[in-house]
């Protein structure tokens, strides 16, 4: 008898064929331990809110008044809501036909694409174009419709930063395409060097792949290095060049943990390089609420901006959106809160004020305690986390444990996360997930554990890697980065 169509054998190869390590191998086992009474600290994933961040209080008060407009009419709302918060509720329901529960334009609502084009215009110093702005589900559903408009076929490829987030293997597997590779260099501190990228091309090419687009990840997921302006610049001048699709993902804008090196957009530089590059670059950059001092990662709210696209493109994308009729209005709501928060002089703006100040603060002081408490360690190495969610300390393996990793037929990166993971409850992501060289083992974590529970988490991680280190004999004087 054949196989039925959902049977294992008869699915679509490239549904097997996709990857997803941050909720992988070890994410399950953590869940499984988790059901057995063990207490699990999930570090495996961005998600400030399930690790204890509580939500900023304005833009949750206008979205419950959004959710239950019946409120509005209760002759004691103003005792229980600022009236800031009231006249912002009626503005959004003013932008719908039918309140929350109603389906909005497949690009989202127009007033608060305009608000975005408002935001960042502020942001860069140049115009926005609404009908260029596209509201998602998250900006992951963004990522992904993008890159189904730019794959045809498993001969094209796309370049992706490794270590990369793999949303973007996961996708481009789906989508039957071809990752291209380009190594960021951990001794520069994750940094980009473009020979790196030209090699990789010049690889792919010789193998039959047409390169279509190139991919940054500004502030850097799991590397959390932010990008220069000379580096964007290299970046966008040999995009034109080579005539690629620059995909840049800087959902963690708001993430910057050092005064050196700030969040500057790829599409501020390409404009600040006038003619002939600004105008001939083709640039889709991606943002969300899910990170920043928000956090709001249930929420599903994300847009991603068209640069130098043709209106015909444009057209197609749009028809596309709209088999899914509506990204969801509150992710949207929440989005237009974001860019357009209350201003100085606002009954709500110092308690947003101090709210999002606190969030970021702590955030900048968990990295550092987070970097100290890696490079404390045995046989660890860390770079310091200028930006984004996350750490990404390399761990020398001694010989020993890398022949009980394969006895145990596990990676050698996996086999030391699960003993972490069921030593100390610590759940983390071996860095083979996000790629790494030949013979080089890390692992992710998130800071975002509670800044007053880090010292322990650290302590109770530093104790099991020098005990492993120490049980498989580790190695004695290597350098650090």
């Amino acid at each position: 008898m054949p196989p039925k169509p959902l049977d294992y054998e008869s699915l679509n190869e490239n549904v097997k064929k996709v990857a997803y390590a941050v909720r992988g191998e070890l994410y399950l086992r953590a869940s499984e331990l988790q059901k057995e009474g063990k207490k699990i600290i999930f570090t495996n994933v961005g998600n400030p809110h399930a690790l204890g961040q509580k939500p900023l209080t304005f833009p949750r008060q206008v979205v419950a008044l959004c959710q239950a407009p019946f409120l509005l009419e209760d002759p004691n709302v103003a005792l229980l809501f600022p009236a800031d918060a009231i006249a912002r509720a009626k503005h959004y329901l003013s932008m719908t036909s039918g309140g929350l529960g109603a389906y909005s334009d497949s690009r989202g609502l127009p007033g608060i694409r305009n608000e975005i084009a408002e935001f960042i215009k502020r942001r860069d110093g140049y115009p926005s174009d609404p009908e260029l702005i596209f509201l998602t589900d998250g900006a992951s559903k963004g990522v992904m419709q993008m890159l189904n408009s730019i794959i045809r076929n498993d001969r094209d490829g796309i370049l992706v930063p490794v270590p990369q987030y793999p949303l973007y293997s996961a996708t481009i597997s789906l989508y039957g395409g071809s990752l291209v590779p380009y190594y960021l260099e951990e001794e520069e501190n994750w940094g980009l060097d473009l020979d790196n990228v030209k090699k990789s091309v010049a690889t792919a090419r010789a193998n039959g792949i047409t390169i279509r687009a190139m991919v940054i990840i500004n502030p850097g997921n799991p590397t959390g290095q932010c990008l220069s302006e000379a580096n964007l610049k290299e970046i966008l001048l040999f995009c034109y060049r080579e005539n690629l699709v620059l995909l840049a993902d800087e959902v963690y804008q708001q993430n910057i943990y050092q005064d050196e090196r700030p969040f500057i957009s790829a599409r501020k530089i390409l404009l600040d390089m006038g003619p002939p590059i600004s105008k001939e670059v083709q640039l889709v950059s991606f943002h969300t609420v899910s990170k920043g001092y928000w956090g709001e990662c249930g929420q599903r709210g994300g847009y991603f901006e068209m640069t130098n696209l043709s209106p015909q493109t444009v057209d197609e994308i749009y028809k596309v959106a709209s088999v899914s009729l509506s990204p969801n209005v509150p992710g949207q709501i929440f989005l237009g809160l974001m860019v357009n928060p209350p201003k100085p002089g606002d009954i709500s703006y110092l308690k947003y004020s101090a709210e999002s100040k606190a969030v970021l603060d702590s955030l900048r002081r968990r990295a550092h305690i987070m970097t100290d408490g890696f490079n404390s360690c045995k046989n660890v190495v860390c770079n310091f986390t200028e930006g984004a969610m996350y750490s990404f300390p390399q761990i020398r393996l001694p010989p020993k444990a890398i022949e009980a990793a394969k006895k145990a037929g596990k990676a050698p990166d996996v086999f030391y996360c699960l003993k972490l993971l069921e030593a100390t409850g610590i759940s983390t992501v071996p860095g083979s997930g996000f790629g790494q060289k030949d013979g080089v083992f890390h692992l992710r974590t998130t800071i975002l554990p509670a800044e007053q529970d880090m010292p322990a988490i650290m302590a109770s991680f530093k104790k099991f890697n020098d005990e492993f280190m120490e049980q498989y004999e580790n190695y004695r004087g290597f350098s650090r980065i």
